[in-house]
């Protein structure tokens, strides 16, 4: 075999593993969790004074549950279209403030708005471990049965919002089963 050979089919096995890497779409990483009950949690609320959060208060509604931290960018991305859904009425979306301080997080609403019915505080990531979080910010589509049906990994968009999770709330709120 010619000394280049060897090389040269190495060569061609890396760039042809690399070249279906860059076919992947990483925000779109199956779910072990999608169409299973989500994981059942009861946090504290976001100090200071905000009442204890139980994933069970939620049942009977269609909700969002967004999982946020004041130190993330891409939060901030995607948090002016969150405040836009709230206001709209829509759904009611659960914040899950995770892994963050409770003073910057408070102080982050602050500034920014706060789109949240709710916030639960999973000052360690136990609740985000649960849910399977890979980083933040991620959002789950949880019907009234309590099982999950969307999961968005990174900020939403105007695009993801409206073709994706806006006509599948609407799909689930008109399921009275």
């Amino acid at each position: 075999m010619n000394r280049f050979a060897i090389p040269l089919l190495a060569f061609v096995v890396v760039v042809a593993f690399l070249g279906v890497g860059l076919t992947l779409k990483p925000r779109e990483l199956p779910s072990p969790l999608l169409g299973k009950p989500a994981p059942a949690f009861e946090l504290p609320g976001l100090p200071p004074a905000r009442e204890a959060f139980s994933s069970a208060q939620m049942r009977g509604d269609v909700w969002l549950l967004n999982v946020w931290a004041s130190w993330c960018a891409a939060c901030r991305t995607e948090h002016p279209l969150l405040n836009r859904l709230a206001r709209a009425g829509t759904l009611r979306i659960v914040g899950l403030n995770y892994k963050d301080d409770a003073a910057d997080a408070d102080a982050w609403l602050q500034r920014f708005g706060n789109p949240y019915t709710h916030i639960a505080f999973d000052r360690h990531g136990r609740v985000g471990i649960e849910y399977g979080v890979y980083g933040v910010p991620e959002t789950y589509l949880i019907d009234r049965h309590g099982i999950i049906r969307f999961k968005h990994i990174g900020p939403l968009t105007p695009d993801i919002m409206q073709h994706r999770l806006l006509p599948l709330v609407e799909t689930l709120n008109g399921d009275s089963a």
